[in-house]
């Protein structure tokens, strides 16, 4: 595909659609627009704009389209996999001044906001009002467009699930810049295709959501978490179906093993209440009663008992709670402040394949001579695997990265999992989604982006574009 360099005349109609303030080229871009958080894939857009209103996003499509020009959305750049990354250069569009909260309905349940809300924003937001938005992925400076083109997850995905599950409505602006409401306030919907759910996890290949209206829940009055040692992690992960069997419902059940918890108390410079063995679960349970939670959590935790766990450490105060949720939410910035470079794999792989998948990551330490480290979501089987460069060249890097990668998802495949749990394709995983999916699934998948995408100027390069 051939796209058209920008030119005076180009950056002359961004101006006149926004003013010279919020048009950026050359020097005047930050370089941080040039990749995202993991920055392993790196190129900088031609012209960065910002944008305040539908209206603006759907004048700049209609431009690039016409103009066979190619557009990536930005919001706070927090992803892993360069799907925010400008391929092609282009123009980029940050979407992170469109950041209004714009209704709450308390009769509905729902809350309509903009695509640069952080969720961090939209948690304390809706608390105030007693209600709750269950989607918690650990990086909670993220967009909740961002959130939704990748269809986020979390810890709390194993009983509340994720972001598709509490997206009511959207507006999104198409490459051709016509503007589209999908969804609403409705409960249920099915009259035809859900062209909602599909823009939930499409990384922003297919529309420029503009406006999104979530599902609110009301604010459990309760939590009490359970950090739980176990003498290894295959022993951990093997109680995790009996927790799951039990009925408990926990809201979260996230593994650990003690390496991570290391890095994180040096990063953090604070103590973690127990480090002293090699594997961890941790569990939280809410409901509206004390009652109701004990009665849970105790049943869980005798069957962790039972299952062979060293002990089990109520985390009922919020001392405790501030050590070691903060610790688990430092755990990707503690493992990329020990070495000089990463990446991730995160699988997803069923429940009861967790620890086999785990320790075959060690055999590969082993053998190919790098360090791995891992944690994730045990209640859902995503899996957050962090290959580590330390004082490795950039050529052997490189090449071992390539080796271990085609080792880890062949294994996720031979096991029955898939690609991505929860960051999504983006640029770096595509090879590894077609070799899992097959010529029949990516065809299907590259003939909706083109029914929405005929020129692919929308993230080209991305997923399948």
């Amino acid at each position: 595909m051939e796209y058209k360099k920008l030119d005076a005349k180009d950056i002359e109609f961004l101006v006149s659609v926004l003013d010279e303030n919020r048009v950026f080229n050359g020097d005047a871009i930050n370089s941080d627009f040039s990749h995202d958080e993991m920055g392993g894939i790196s190129n900088m857009p031609d012209v960065l704009v910002e944008v305040l209103s539908t209206e603006e996003v759907s004048k700049i499509m209609k431009y690039a389209y016409d103009n066979m020009i190619p557009v990536v959305a930005r919001g706070s750049g927090t992803g892993l996999v360069g799907a925010s990354v400008p391929i092609y250069g282009g123009i980029m569009i940050n979407m992170s001044k469109m950041n209004r909260i714009l209704e709450l309905d308390e009769e509905n349940l729902t809350l309509t906001l903009e695509p640069g809300v952080l969720l961090m924003e939209i948690g304390k937001y809706v608390e105030a009002f007693d209600l709750f938005y269950p989607p918690d992925p650990g990086e909670k400076s993220a967009t909740i467009a961002g959130n939704i083109n990748t269809n986020a997850g979390g810890m709390r995905a194993v009983k509340y699930g994720v972001t598709r599950d509490y997206i009511r409505g959207l507006e999104i602006v198409l490459p051709n810049g016509e503007v589209l409401n999908v969804g609403g306030k409705v409960v249920k919907n099915s009259s035809g295709y859900s062209i909602k759910d599909l823009i939930c996890g499409s990384e922003g290949t297919l529309g420029i959501v503009t406006k999104a209206i979530l599902k609110l829940i009301p604010l459990p009055k309760k939590a009490i978490s359970l950090l739980i040692p176990f003498p290894n992690l295959e022993m951990a992960i093997g109680t995790v179906p009996e927790i799951v069997k039990s009925k408990s419902a926990p809201t979260a059940i996230e593994f650990m093993q003690r390496e991570v918890i290391l890095a994180a108390e040096e990063f953090l410079g604070k103590n973690f209440p127990d480090n002293s063995s090699d594997a961890y679960l941790l569990l939280t349970f809410d409901g509206n009663s004390i009652e109701e939670i004990e009665k849970a959590y105790e049943k869980v935790a005798n069957i962790c008992l039972e299952e062979g766990a060293l002990d089990v450490f109520i985390i009922d105060t919020d001392e405790r709670k501030e050590a070691i949720w903060s610790a688990r939410g430092a755990f990707l910035e503690a493992v990329k402040a020990s070495t000089t470079d990463m990446d991730e794999c995160d699988v997803v792989v069923p429940r009861n394949k967790i620890a086999e998948f785990i320790k075959y990551t060690d055999e590969l330490q082993k053998q190919f001579n790098v360090r791995i480290r891992s944690f994730g979501h045990a209640g859902d089987g995503n899996l957050h695997i962090y290959v580590l460069k330390d004082e490795l060249t950039d050529e052997a890097w490189e090449k071992k990265l390539k080796e271990v990668f085609d080792a880890m998802y062949s294994k996720s495949t031979e096991l029955n999992g898939l690609v991505s749990g929860e960051h999504g394709i983006g640029y770096a995983k595509k090879a590894y989604m077609f070799e899992q999916y097959g010529t029949e699934y990516v065809k299907l998948m590259k003939n909706i982006k083109l029914a929405f995408d005929p020129k692919n100027i929308l993230n080209p390069g991305k997923i399948c574009g």
